[in-house]
């Protein structure tokens, strides 16, 4: 019989933890330069002497931290775990890898040799504007890797890519094949498909039996043995672990990642904690189960639903009716017409569930903002925290309104760092604003910053340094100092706010006396150091309920 471990009582040894300084972001106590820890939970915190003195009679170990600043474990309330575990296992062809699309192929070519034969040969990373062509791959040069197998490679917003003409003729892809309801197959200006696929269409790549959601969100739920998908979540669990990552939110759960989950805590290699949003094509089964509070143990648990609105702004599937400026031709697409999204949303809203609703341009917001204030308005809720994830252009109303809805944006700074510059070619000048992170402050909208892994990596040094400066990867400065927040702010967005934004914040998320003793051990302070060099600090060491789960020494 499977039974999910409680792992509550992991650390039951009394531990005295010191510091430089200890960031608590504990409004009561802000500042601390010890915590006595026992049982996976914090006793004690503040000045040495009186950390000393609590501990008096326990047999306490001491490790001291000389050089070093303490923060509360990092949240990641929006991340792809599984998905983030699949691309660490394919080719990487991000821009540090292939600054063109023949290096591309070279890549794959390579790394075809390294698979047994007939296997899918998978590829990620690429984003079209980095590019030498400022170009999609095609599937005839996806044809020079292989015509005999499977060739799929992933852009970068995760929300498509590029398949090879042996792909499309597997699965029965012609040029005369609709587009699915949120999702295309792209094709030229004479209608020949040019092995772009956007969204929905993704749904081919499952296989017959494979993960369907339909017009739910992006597909990327593509099958690996079980034994294969554990692999992968370990290997992603680390590099979580690394950067100081303690608790994530998994942002499109289906039946694969549960699965996966349940395995990892079953064999008990469950060390960061993580909270689930079943994707919203499973709406009708969560309801029916009864999952519709908090569900699990503290490693492990159901939170809520996840939507979507519209494509992605690095893909330019976001959807902006009147098209894009880099290509007109282009309008990006909504999943869900404005009367059926409402209806997902009050049905998810009156049972009780938080929403996570991925939205990325005006007209989507806006479409959320007005389900939700209808939602709230049939059922008043003063703590739903429904979220909206990216939450990449809002219009200064719907910050607004937001604001008055108690409704919470979740961004991902590193976003508009790794490719910012993208989002003006792809829209004009109002991309500046992409991420106005000083406008949600500025209008008492709480800020909460993620990773979206794989979308960029799980660093929230990097993330914070993203949203302090506003530069981009390129040096680029985006938009005026309005749109920055400061590193205290940030520090919040990515601990406090982060574990309100998935609705722990009694336990995790600051570092007081009751909570669970997840921090991270920084070689510097994030608060005394230039914005510019956030991203240079090191984490030393990771500890999730007062045990060292990562350390820098260790092999």
């Amino acid at each position: 019989m499977r039974r999910l471990a409680t792992f509550d009582d992991r650390d039951s040894r009394p531990t005295i933890i010191t510091a430089d300084r200890i960031l608590t972001v504990d409004d009561a106590q802000p500042e601390a330069r010890a915590m006595l820890t026992a049982g996976g939970r914090i006793l004690a915190i503040g000045e040495v002497a009186e950390v000393e003195a609590a501990a008096a009679g326990m047999d306490a170990e001491r490790v001291d931290r000389p050089g070093t600043t303490i923060v509360p474990g990092f949240i990641d309330a929006h991340a792809h775990p599984l998905m983030y575990g699949q691309l660490l296992t394919w080719i990487d062809a991000s821009p540090a890898k292939a600054g063109s699309i023949p290096e591309i192929v070279e890549l794959l070519r390579e790394g075809a040799k390294r698979l047994p034969a007939g296997v899918p040969i998978r590829g990620y990373g690429y984003e079209q504007r980095n590019l030498a062509e400022r170009r999609h791959p095609t599937r005839h040069e996806l044809d020079e890797v292989a015509r005999d197998r499977e060739v799929y490679i992933m852009n970068a917003s995760g929300h498509g890519g590029v398949v090879n003409s042996f792909t499309l003729e597997r699965y029965g892809v012609t040029r005369d094949t609709p587009n699915p309801e949120g999702g295309e197959f792209f094709r030229d200006a004479s209608g020949e498909l040019t092995g772009e696929l956007s969204d929905a269409a993704c749904n081919v790549l499952t296989g017959l039996h494979g993960v369907k959601i339909g017009h739910h969100g992006p597909n990327f739920h593509l099958a690996d043995e079980p034994s294969e998908h554990q692999r992968q979540l370990d290997l992603v669990q680390r590099e979580f672990l690394a950067g100081g990552v303690t608790a994530i939110g998994d942002a499109q759960v289906s039946k694969r990642e549960l699965a996966a989950y349940l395995e990892m805590a079953d064999r008990g290699a469950l060390s960061m904690r993580v909270s689930m949003y079943f994707l919203s094509h499973l709406l009708d089964q969560v309801i029916e189960l009864g999952i519709t509070g908090p569900f699990g143990n503290a490693f492990l648990s159901a939170t809520g639903i996840k939507l979507y609105a519209d494509g992605t702004l690095g893909g330019w599937t976001a959807y902006f009716p009147e098209g894009y400026v880099g290509d007109p031709c282009r309008t990006g697409q909504l999943y869900h017409e404005p009367e059926e999204y409402a209806g997902l949303v009050q049905r998810a809203h009156a049972a009780g569930l938080q929403t996570a609703t991925h939205a990325q341009s005006p007209t989507a917001i806006a479409m959320v903002v007005d389900a939700l204030e209808v939602a709230l308005a049939e059922r008043p809720d003063a703590d739903a925290r429904h979220r909206i994830e990216h939450c990449g252009l809002p219009t200064e109303g719907d910050i607004a309104r937001m604001a008055a809805l108690g409704i919470r944006p979740v961004n991902q700074p590193q976003h508009h760092y790794n490719w910012g510059e993208g989002v003006e070619q792809a829209i004009g000048t109002p991309g500046e604003r992409f991420n106005p992170l000083g406008e949600f402050v500025a209008a008492g909208v709480p800020v909460t910053i993620s990773s979206d892994a794989p979308v960029a990596e799980p660093r929230p040094l990097e993330a914070m340094q993203a949203a302090v400066t506003r530069v981009t990867r390129r040096g680029t400065k985006l938009g005026p100092d309005a749109l920055r927040i400061d590193a205290a702010t940030a520090l919040r967005a990515h601990t406090l706010e982060g574990a309100v934004s998935i609705g722990r914040e009694h336990e995790l998320g600051s570092l007081a006396v009751g909570k669970r003793a997840d921090f991270a051990v920084l070689s510097a302070d994030p608060l005394a150091v230039p914005g510019e060099e956030l991203a240079a600090i090191r984490v030393l060491e990771t500890w999730v309920d007062g045990s060292a789960r990562y350390s820098t020494e260790q092999p």
